[in-house]
Parts: structure tokens; C-alpha cells; sequence
């Protein structure tokens, strides 16, 4: 499985690169899927979705990055129109490219359709997240980074990676999360977690980490 979990998208020529030697091929030849799911727990995120769909959320490029084709998926409604409908069009895409938002969200619509237990046999498709589409690969997010509760009441995210993530940190003292938040965090998690700022991503590939930046990140709990 190739996961290229981003803070805020293909931000500078290293994640680029990264995400290029993933895919094995030019991304101008490669089929993209984009799923703005985790935006909808929240409905003032309506417009925020459009943005992202459209591509023109230049903050964190996903969608606009030149792609041969970019269809959308929306993980909400996949368990409702039944996996046979849905599989062939994932298995044939090069990329599924994951949207932020919520991440509890995000895990309950991917757990409800049985993305979560197919993910790991695609060997052929590179998955690409955004903050709550990167976090959602992980054990747990924290209570500070929790708004929606699911109908079951869990607090576990998918559990793919053996780590947390902390992203949007603030290591300059600007805006975003503060390093003494991140700290604080990163005690209750209770696991070894990355602090990312928007420059990095990490990338795993059959087990294998490596961090990708051109900005500031941090490794906690070792």
C-alpha cells in the first residue's frame, strides 16, 4: 500500500516528487479520484467542498495539480449504492486523492462501505491525504482534534499506520496549532505522532516511512 499522508497537499517540488515516484508514472498521465467526504460532518463546509472540487483552494493543491482525469468519489453514499458500482472505478484509478475535514467522519463512511478493508489490497493505487485525509490512516486523532461523534460512539480512526499526526503546527508562532498544544497532544495520544507543518508529508510504502519536507515537523513519543 502507498499512502502520502500531506498536511495541506502537494505544497512544494519535494511532495511532488515524492507523490510522482509513487505513481510510477508523470501525474499528466495518471486517472485521479477526489473525495471531499470528510468536509461534510460540518455544513458550513459547503462552499469550502465547492472550492476544493473546483480546484481552487490554492492553499492546499490536490485537485489542480494537472492530472490525465479527476473524477469524483463520494465515500458517504458508497455503502448505500453497494460496492459493485463502486470497486471497478477505484481498482482503475492510478490515485485516490482525500480531502480534510473531519477525520471520525471520515473513518465511519469508509468502515460503512468496506473502503477501509480494501484499501490495503490496492496495490496499483497510490492514496493521497490532506490533514483529516492523512489523520484518518492513523490509530486515533485526540480529543482536541474530535467535533462529530459517530452513531457507535468510537474514538478510533482506521488504525493503518502505526502513528498519529499533528498537522498545521505553528513552529514560527504564527497561525495554527501552537507547539504547546502539539506537546500536550501528543502526551494524550500516548504514541509516537508527527507534528507537521503545510511543507511536509509523510510518505509509507509497504511499511517503510519517510518524511518529506522543505518546511519544520517534529517526532514525538519515539
Amino acid at each position: 500500500m502507498k499512502l502520502l499522508l500531506t498536511d495541506s497537499g502537494i505544497k512544494n517540488a519535494s511532495i511532488r516528487s515524492a507523490l510522482v515516484a509513487m505513481l510510477g508514472k508523470p501525474i499528466e498521465e495518471c486517472t485521479a479520484l477526489f473525495s471531499p467526504t470528510a468536509l461534510h460532518a460540518d455544513p458550513r463546509n459547503a462552499n469550502q467542498a465547492r472550492r476544493v472540487v473546483a480546484g481552487e483552494e490554492d492553499r492546499a493543491p490536490m485537485i489542480q495539480l494537472g492530472w490525465k482525469s479527476v473524477g469524483l468519489l463520494e465515500i458517504a453514499a458508497l455503502a448505500a449504492v453497494g460496492r459493485e458500482r463502486w470497486e471497478p472505478v477505484l481498482r482503475e484509478a492510478d490515485v485516490l486523492l482525500v480531502d480534510g475535514g473531519d477525520a471520525l467522519f471520515l473513518a465511519h463512511c469508509m468502515r460503512a462501505c468496506g473502503l477501509d478493508q480494501l484499501l490495503p489490497e490496492l496495490d496499483g493505487l497510490t492514496y493521497v491525504g490532506l490533514s483529516a485525509g492523512s489523520m484518518v490512516m492513523t490509530p486515533s486523532i485526540g480529543a482536541a482534534f474530535e467535533s462529530w461523534s459517530p452513531p457507535d460512539g468510537s474514538h478510533e480512526t482506521l488504525g493503518l499506520v502505526p502513528f498519529s499526526m499533528c498537522p498545521h503546527v505553528a513552529f514560527d508562532g504564527g497561525d495554527g496549532n501552537s507547539i504547546e498544544q502539539c506537546e500536550k497532544w501528543a502526551a494524550g495520544i500516548g504514541r509516537r505522532a508527527y507534528l507537521t507543518d503545510v511543507n511536509t508529508a509523510i510518505a509509507v510504502v509497504d511499511g517503510a516511512e519517510t518524511v518529506i519536507s522543505e518546511g519544520t515537523w517534529r517526532e514525538l513519543n519515539a
